[in-house]
């Protein structure tokens, strides 16, 4: 596959995985601000508002990783460019950790969660679930942002 078409690829795949991150630092004001938080437990946590963030997100994100790891790879010969891709790489990576170290671990909190009283610990979980979405989409643009300088660089 010659390499604009990897470069295209990789993009799309990233700014996919994008995508959802950024739903989530769209939603955070009114979540955080505005909802009271036995609304926010109800959409977050019952009812499989976010199923589908885990079913299609998991899968692109892993794929905006491999891709853009893959096309460091065949940078080879384009010195900034296969640095830009190997960073976008990285960050991509990075995000991820992110997600496994932050996000996941309130998701293990809320799957305990039953109906009735909110629970004691809640905008400590909250806080944790809804900064981390936020730093995962942060380092997921950076990411994005640095495959688009590895693809236009020249």
């Amino acid at each position: 596959m010659q390499i604009q078409h990897w470069r295209l690829l990789t993009l799309v795949i990233s700014a996919l995985s994008l995508g959802p991150s950024f739903a989530h630092v769209l939603e955070a004001y009114p979540r955080l601000s505005l909802w009271e938080p036995a609304l926010w437990r109800e959409t977050t946590v019952f009812n499989g508002q976010y199923l589908l963030f885990a079913i299609v997100g998991a899968p692109l994100d892993i794929g905006a990783i491999v891709f853009s790891g893959i096309l460091a790879y065949l940078s080879r010969d384009d010195r900034p460019a296969r640095w830009w891709a190997a960073l976008g790489a990285l960050l991509a990576a990075a995000s991820l950790l992110v997600w496994f170290g932050v996000v996941a671990q309130a998701n293990s909190i809320l799957a305990t969660w039953q109906p009735g009283p909110v629970a004691a610990d809640f905008a400590a979980v909250q806080n944790q679930w809804e900064f981390g979405h936020m730093a995962v989409a942060t380092l997921k643009l950076l990411s994005f942002a640095s495959l688009v300088r590895a693809s236009v660089w020249r």
